[in-house]
C-alpha cells in the first residue's frame, strides 16, 4: 500500500483577517514532492485556513491514490489534536471542516503528528505566497511525473477548493493597504501568594512562585489560548511566576518560551512585599508623590513609572518590528501590561490608577505598520470561570 506524508499550513493577518493556506504531499517511502497547492481564502481566522490547508492536502493525496495510506504533519496543536480525537471541537466554523477533512480516507489510514514551525516551512512558505499574492492565488503544481495521471482530478478538487473558500470567507472590512497588525496578547501571571494580599511585588522583590491557585489559573488561560488557537509565539518576563504561567500555555500550545527582559515588572524598591496600607502608614510623603508624578520613584530607588513606559515603548518598538503580523503571547505583569494599553491609547500616567488588571487576565493590543495601535480586550477573565 502506498503511503504519502502531507505537511500543511494556514495563516490568518488578523485573524480573522487576509488569510490562505500552502499543502504539499511528499512520497513517504521517497522523500519527493508530489503535488504543493496554496490558496487566498479571503477573511477568514488562523485556525480555519489550517483546516482548509489540511483538507486540501488530504484530497490531494486522494486524487493521486485513494488507497493510500497518509501521514498528516502539522505545526497546529489545535488540528493535530482535535483530529486525532483528543480535543473537543467546540468551534461550529471548525466542525464542519474537521468532519469533511475526516471523510475523504478511512480514519484508520491517517495519522496526525504535531511538528515545530521551523519543521513545516514549506507549507508555510506556500500560505504565505498565497496571502501576498492575494484575491488572484490558487494554485495546484504537480512536481512528479508519479502524480501526473491524476492532474485532472486534481486540477477539478482546486477549482472546487476555490468555489469552497468563497463560501467559507466571513463578511468584513477589506483588509488595510499598511498589512495585518502584530498582535499582543497581554496575560498576566497567576496568582502567588502575595497576590490576593494585594501586596507590592516587583522585580525587586522575593520573586514568590505561583500558588496553587495560580498553577490553576495558569492551567485554564493554556485551555482558552489553545481553543482559540491563534497563538504563534510566546515571550515571557524572567520572573519566576510569569515563566510558569508561560510554561503552563506553551506545554498545552507545544510552542517554546522566550524570555523577554524588557517585559519585567516594575521595581517598587522598599514598598515591596508591603501593602498599600502599610506604605501608606510607613511612607506617607513619597508614596503621595509616587501617585501624583510619574517620575517620582518609590522609596528606596525603584523605578518610577516614567521609567516603565520608556521601557515598555522601547520593547514594544523591537517586538513589533520582529513579529508583524503575527499574534504574540506577552506573559508579564500588572504595570508594564497597563503601560501597553496606556501608551497605544495615548492616556495619560494617571490611567494607570484606573485600570482593573486581575490575575491571569487576557488583554490584547494590536500594532499596525503606520504606527496605529488598537486596544482589542482588556482585563478578560471569562477563561476563569467554572
Amino acid at each position: 500500500m502506498r503511503e504519502f506524508i502531507v505537511e500543511a499550513d494556514g495563516g490568518s493577518r488578523g485573524n480573522p483577517g487576509p488569510a490562505g493556506y500552502g499543502s504539499v504531499v511528499l512520497d513517504a517511502a521517497t522523500g519527493e514532492t508530489l503535488v504543493e497547492t496554496y490558496e487566498y481564502l479571503g477573511v477568514v481566522t488562523n485556525n480555519v485556513a489550517e483546516y482548509r490547508g489540511l483538507l486540501a492536502g488530504l484530497r490531494a493525496a486522494h486524487d493521486l491514490d485513494p488507497s493510500a495510506r497518509v501521514h498528516v504533519r502539522m505545526d497546529s496543536k489545535l488540528v493535530v489534536e482535535q483530529m486525532s480525537g483528543r480535543w473537543k471541537i467546540k468551534h461550529p466554523d471548525m466542525k464542519p471542516l474537521a468532519l469533511e477533512a475526516g471523510r475523504i480516507f478511512p480514519p484508520e489510514r491517517v495519522t496526525y503528528e504535531w511538528i515545530p514551525r521551523e519543521q513545516n516551512k514549506h507549507a508555510d512558505r506556500l500560505a504565505n505566497e498565497a496571502m501576498d499574492s492575494g484575491a488572484s492565488a490558487s494554485s495546484v503544481r504537480k512536481l512528479s511525473s508519479s502524480a501526473a495521471s491524476s492532474g485532472s482530478a486534481v486540477d477539478a478538487r482546486a477549482a472546487a477548493d476555490v468555489r469552497a473558500a468563497k463560501a467559507v470567507a466571513s463578511p468584513g472590512w477589506a483588509p488595510a493597504d499598511m498589512g495585518a497588525p502584530a498582535a499582543f496578547v497581554l496575560l498576566r501571571h497567576g496568582e502567588t501568594p502575595l497576590t490576593p494580599q494585594k501586596r507590592f511585588s516587583g522585580s525587586g522583590g522575593t520573586d514568590p512562585s505561583l500558588s496553587d491557585i495560580g498553577r490553576e489559573q495558569a492551567r485554564r488561560a493554556a485551555e482558552a489560548l489553545a481553543e482559540r488557537g491563534t497563538i504563534q509565539h510566546i515571550l515571557a518576563s524572567p520572573l519566576t511566576r510569569t515563566r510558569q504561567t508561560a510554561a503552563a500555555v506553551a506545554e498545552r500550545l507545544g510552542i517554546e518560551v522566550t524570555v523577554e527582559d524588557g517585559l519585567i515588572e516594575t521595581d517598587f524598591g522598599a514598598w515591596e512585599g508591603l501593602t498599600f496600607g502599610e506604605v501608606r502608614e510607613r511612607y506617607p510623603d513619597d508614596l503621595t508623590t509616587w501617585l501624583s508624578d510619574p517620575e517620582a520613584e518609590p522609596t528606596g530607588g525603584g523605578e518610577s513609572f516614567a521609567a516603565t513606559a520608556t521601557r515598555i515603548a522601547a520593547t514594544r518598538d523591537k517586538l513589533v518590528a520582529a513579529y508583524a503580523g503575527r499574534t504574540v503571547l506577552l506573559v508579564t505583569h500588572v504595570t508594564p501590561i497597563k503601560t501597553f494599553v496606556r501608551l497605544a491609547l495615548g492616556a495619560p500616567p494617571e490611567s494607570l490608577f484606573r485600570m482593573e488588571l486581575s490575575a491571569a487576565s487576557m488583554s490584547v493590543v494590536a500594532y499596525y505598520a503606520d504606527g496605529n495601535a488598537s486596544v482589542r480586550l482588556l482585563n478578560d477573565t471569562s477563561h476563569l470561570r467554572p
